[in-house]
């Protein structure tokens, strides 16, 4: 039996990870925190059989879930433990591996079983792919952002069975009591199916007007580079990278981004990218479908104008 942590049953990550663990073979079970019966169906589509559902705290405390999935480890005795490749989902699964003493393999594209089992996982900003042992059980994993795409099996509705764990004072010393949500507009970068994006090539927080009205012709976010957030001219929230934000949009148009290794990787799971730099031997061209060599000053504003062009015919 495997077990899988689902962070948000809704989430494409979550549902990521629910895919990837289902191909280890075993009946799939699930954990969620604070979940709910609602979710039984979406993930009962997906191959789980049984959804576990911890009483824990109001918010996300990392200590006190980890503890909730180590106790109902102790109970079913899974082969595996899965998480999503989330912040969240290696935070925890963290706490798990420090808890029962055993290693975490995170970012794991692919599992080999066997004693001990092999994975593959993405190093480096995605930069490499490292193939490793993972010795101990339960094996302990989290699936790297968008390695799989989740899949339905046409399976029924999973049961739902509450769970509670004995949580001490301890593991809720750290835990979130408020979230104070990004004042944003439009379409957020999760969920954007087309995504602009402006790098330091643009100059100015000003300079992001022109990215700005690109994407709004074509229903898209807009998101930046780390230098660009480091610059103060962009919220982190827009960030897309390693320590950003990782996308999957089916178009992605970077302007001014050079393609840094970390940035690459928040934006791998683009279906196309297009890049726009003056640089012709800036990296980012090693990985575009569709490139565009110059000012993007002049480009950027002159698809603008092309696309109002088409529309008004």
């Amino acid at each position: 039996m495997v077990l899988v942590f689902v962070e948000n049953a809704a989430d494409e990550l979550s549902q990521q990870a629910v895919t990837f663990a289902r191909g280890l073979g075993d009946e799939l079970h699930a954990v969620l925190i604070c979940g709910a019966d609602q979710d039984a169906a979406q993930l009962g589509a997906q191959g789980v059989s049984v959804i576990h559902v911890a009483e824990g705290p109001d918010g996300y405390a990392p200590a006190a879930w980890a503890q909730s999935i180590v106790e109902l480890a102790g109970l079913l005795s899974p082969s595996a433990v899965v998480g999503p490749g989330t912040d969240r989902g290696n935070e925890v699964l963290a706490h798990v591996a420090a808890r029962v003493d055993q290693p975490m393999a995170a970012n794991c594209v692919s599992v080999t079983p066997g004693a001990p089992a092999s994975v593959l996982r993405v190093r480096w900003g995605g930069s490499l792919l490292e193939e490793a042992h993972v010795h101990g059980s339960p094996m302990l994993l989290t699936v790297a952002p968008h390695a799989v795409a989740a899949q339905h099996n046409g399976a029924g509705e999973a049961a739902v069975e509450p769970f509670t764990a004995a949580l001490s004072d301890a593991d809720l010393l750290v835990k979130v009591s408020e979230q104070v949500p990004a004042a944003s507009a439009g379409v957020s970068l999760a969920d954007a199916d087309v995504v602009v994006s402006g790098g330091r090539g643009v100059g100015s927080a000003e300079g992001f007007s022109v990215i700005e009205e690109l994407a709004e012709l074509l229903g898209a976010a807009v998101g930046c580079s780390r230098a660009v957030t480091s610059a103060g001219w962009r919220p982190h929230t827009d960030q897309v990278g390693q320590t950003g934000s990782k996308i999957s949009p089916e178009i992605y148009i970077a302007c001014g981004i050079s393609g840094a290794t970390q940035h690459m990787a928040g934006c791998k799971g683009a279906k196309k990218l297009l890049a726009i730099n003056p640089d012709g031997e800036a990296s980012i061209f090693a990985g575009a479908d569709y490139a565009v060599i110059g000012d993007l000053h002049q480009i950027v504003p002159a698809i603008s104008a092309e696309i109002r062009k088409v529309r008004a015919t």
